[in-house]
């Protein structure tokens, strides 16, 4: 084994108390830290220039060129946990210490680093205080002239299995070394939070087949001052404190805690500009004119709200306001019953950040419009905008037109994966909707767009989707459940993953697990423009576990939504016959193969798989066999 000897700046982390957060609650201790990796601690570490050598469960070590890079990556991740435990119990806060070494290391042939300069940042990490950072007196040496710090001498420190004692110092997070001469704070904060690259998550990415986010990952912050209101980033926003309206002053936290959540899923967004937590909140409590706001912060888009809690109860209202015109884009009214508060808010915030991406999308694509700008992220939008209308089983010219801009999106910008994306989901309507039959390759351009883009970036949740959806009418089932599989972990806010994996769940003991999916994905997006595909699929779940009032009352659901398609005329002929309503049946089928003139039973098996006793639903419905 070959090894390398080198000097190395070293940075050692780990969560504080992680066994007692992982034994009061595994499950959301994991899924915040997987969280907190995606959105903060990655994003960092590359925007610093680090490299990660492993990570030890709840700790990670991480190399770094120079000891500054090292500092301020500590101090960007230390500073973003500040604003995610706002408002949070302390019992439920996670919290880094961090220690951070210059010294010879050894590196190994599969990129392991061994020695004193390993062992002694992980010694740091041991004694620094919850939310701190300890550094070194030679890692000190590098920084202290360079960096405006806030530092605590802590002097000569013995530290456990190093044979010397170390001089250490503690930086204090938040605290400048002197009072300087500084740009204003939301300058300061919009440098910081800037952000470029996402599903979606999602929330989440973004959601429901709107979100323009679902990446799960962001780049590095950017640019050294915000824009204008007047030219600010696209999709720039900041997420005013919602107001706590329920008189009580204790309950404050959850109308925070709504804020803080919001602002970080709402960071997701590609290509965004979202105002940092700190920033947003320095307007708590202040009458100040959304159209002054949007000016002094360089956003496009205020979102505002107020939250009233009773004892039983919660009513979150929420607008979307055009920050350079005072125009309101966007209201609505979500309501709970309040049993586990956290859980609660959690639910709120997904469901708030699933519709709120789409209006967003939808503005951004009608400003794009008006001035026509040309560039590849106005196009793309422009595009999702179209799709997300769901109504092109009947509008051709729509779909071509949407095709048409991802197509121009990816001439100018080969490695838009938003436009790869929405090109393969263009050309997936077209396929399916046309009657599923294969012309011109289609298939093999959309497999070729959706692998360029997973290539691209494989945490894009919406390209796993759309993939599911091609395996799904190519009778490739396992790999339609695996890839909506992935889609739900990389983003577990997304709405439409959970519905495409509950289409693709087809065997009787997956019949319950679909109606589930289905319902978190209504559950996280009750008004998404998607809504009439997913009662279509829950009604062909019904239909085959036998409950056909249910399916039929499902299947005309999505009818009254507008989603008018051959599939859902098929499933309720199948319901209609077994129930023994022949007439409606037969009138079903007639509909059906209007829309669809190749519509056999021999032409459906070839392409989508169905359990048998649906296929004898559909003879009695009097589909022809062939």
């Amino acid at each position: 084994m070959t090894e390398t000897r080198k000097l190395a700046a070293i940075l050692a982390a780990d969560v504080v108390g992680y066994s007692r957060l992982a034994g009061s609650d595994e499950d959301r201790t994991l899924a915040r830290l997987r969280g907190l990796r995606s959105d903060l601690i990655d994003p960092a570490i590359a925007a610093h220039h680090g490299r990660t050598v492993k990570r030890t469960g709840d700790g990670i070590l991480i190399e770094f060129r120079s000891v500054v890079d090292a500092v301020r990556c500590a101090i960007e991740v230390q500073n973003g946990m500040v604003e995610r435990n706002a408002g949070l119990p302390p019992e439920r806060r996670i919290e880094f210490r961090v220690g951070i070494h210059l010294g010879d290391v050894v590196e190994e042939s599969d990129g392991d680093l061994m020695g004193d300069g390993v062992n002694i940042a992980a010694r740091l990490e041991g004694i620094a205080k919850p939310g701190g950072i300890c550094l070194s007196e030679d890692a000190y040496r590098q920084v202290k002239s360079r960096l405006d710090l806030a530092v605590s001498d802590l002097g000569a420190t013995q530290l456990k299995n190093i044979a010397e004692p170390v001089r250490v110092y503690s930086l204090e997070v938040g605290k400048s070394a002197q009072a300087k001469t500084t740009k204003p704070t939301a300058q300061k904060q919009r440098s910081q939070f800037a952000l470029l690259g996402a599903g979606v998550v999602a929330l989440i990415v973004i959601a429901g087949g709107a979100w323009y986010f679902l990446g799960a990952t962001r780049t590095a912050p950017v640019a050294s001052s915000a824009p204008t209101a007047a030219d600010a980033a696209h999709l720039s926003i900041v997420v005013l404190p919602f107001t706590n309206l329920s008189g009580d002053p204790s309950q404050d936290y959850f109308a925070d805690g709504i804020t803080e959540n919001l602002t970080t899923d709402l960071s997701r967004i590609r290509n965004s500009f979202v105002i940092a937590r700190n920033t947003a909140f320095t307007f708590k409590g202040k009458n100040i004119p959304v159209k002054e706001i949007s000016k002094e912060l360089g956003v496009r888009y205020v979102l505002e709200g107020s939250v009233q809690c009773d004892q039983n109860h919660v009513r979150v209202n929420a607008q979307l306001i055009d920050g350079t015109t005072g125009a309101h884009l966007w209201a609505d009214r979500f309501e709970e019953d309040m049993a586990d508060v956290f859980k609660l808010q959690d639910q709120v915030v997904a469901r708030l950040a699933n519709t709120l991406g789409s209006e967003l999308v939808k503005a951004e694509a009608e400003k794009s419009t008006q001035s026509g700008n040309p560039d590849a992220i106005d196009l793309t939008m422009r595009g999702w905008a179209i799709l997300n209308q769901l109504q092109l089983v009947t509008d051709k010219d729509s779909l071509a037109k949407a095709l048409a801009l991802f197509e121009q999106a990816s001439k100018l910008d080969p490695s838009n994966v938003d436009a790869l994306v929405g090109a393969a989901a263009a050309e997936r309507w077209d396929f399916v909707y046309s009657g599923l039959d294969e012309k011109h390759g289609q298939i093999t351009k959309i497999e070729d767009l959706l692998a360029n883009a997973i290539r691209i970036d494989p945490t894009n949740a919406r390209a796993y989707v759309v993939r599911g959806l091609i395996y799904r009418v190519t009778k490739r089932t396992k790999q339609a459940v695996e890839a909506a599989q992935n889609a739900v972990r990389l983003n577990p806010n997304y709405a439409a993953a959970y519905a495409q994996l509950a289409q693709d769940l087809v065997t009787p003991a997956e019949y319950p697990l679909a109606i589930a999916n289905i319902d978190q994905a209504i559950k996280l997006s009750p008004r998404d423009p998607e809504m009439g595909r997913w009662r279509e699929i829950k009604g062909k779940t019904f239909n085959y576990m036998g409950r056909y009032q249910d399916a039929i009352r499902e299947e005309q659901a999505a009818l009254d939504s507008g989603f008018s398609s051959w599939p859902v005329y098929l499933h309720l002929a199948a319901a209609y016959a077994y129930l023994g309503r022949q007439s409606e049946a037969e009138a079903a089928v007639a509909q059906a193969r209007k829309l669809n003139p190749k519509l056999t039973i021999k032409w459906y098996r070839a392409r989508i798989e169905q359990p048998e006793a649906y296929y004898e639903g559909m003879r009695k419905a009097g589909l022809p066999e062939e």
